[in-house]
């Protein structure tokens, strides 16, 4: 994603937004209080899975929550999907239909198979018009990326194959931080 780098916002501009965030003033934001601070560009809110998974990421002292510090982080994160998810939404939509995932996909490196990008489609087609929302998108680049990560820890000689036994399967499946 280096490709879509932003410039980072002014250091008060995500203070101001940080304070208004942190509803109960802990010096902290829960995903509960961070999806209040985003959009996913449909006046619906972010999709929750979506905000706990990026806390995940950005929460160092693994705790639920994130500091202002990490706030910075996330939101530099999220402006840079914004515009990764901008350059693959063609048509302007603000969503993402099978034909924009297929090639934001192989863009990411991916080479999937049509009923592959379909099963893709219904797991993040949230609401089943055949598009993607700007939040499930992230969430499942992050899926996707994190399966791709355990999948290659089995694949040593990378040719796409592995051969695992049940117990093998069952620990990498449950290993996977999602």
């Amino acid at each position: 994603m280096a490709q879509f780098a932003a410039q980072p916002p002014p250091h008060e501009f995500l203070w101001d937004i940080f304070q208004k965030v942190d509803k109960d003033r802990s010096g902290h934001i829960s995903a509960t209080e961070l999806q209040t601070a985003l959009s996913n560009g449909t006046w619906s809110p972010f999709n929750p899975e979506t905000v706990r998974l990026m806390i995940g990421m950005f929460d160092k002292h693994k705790q639920g929550t994130i500091g202002f510090e990490d706030f910075g982080a996330l939101w530099r994160y999220v402006t840079e999907w914004q515009n990764c998810f901008r350059s693959f939404d063609k048509d302007n939509s603000g969503s993402i239909d099978r034909n924009e995932l297929t090639t934001a996909l192989s863009t990411f490196g991916y080479r999937l198979s049509g009923p592959t990008v379909e099963t893709i489609m219904k797991k993040y087609d949230r609401f089943g018009k055949g598009t993607i929302l700007f939040d499930d998108f992230i969430q499942c680049s992050i899926q996707l990326h994190t399966l791709t990560d355990s999948f290659r820890k089995y694949d040593t000689d990378q040719d796409g194959v592995i051969t695992l036994q049940y117990e093998q399967f069952v620990d990498m499946v449950f290993s996977i931080k999602s």
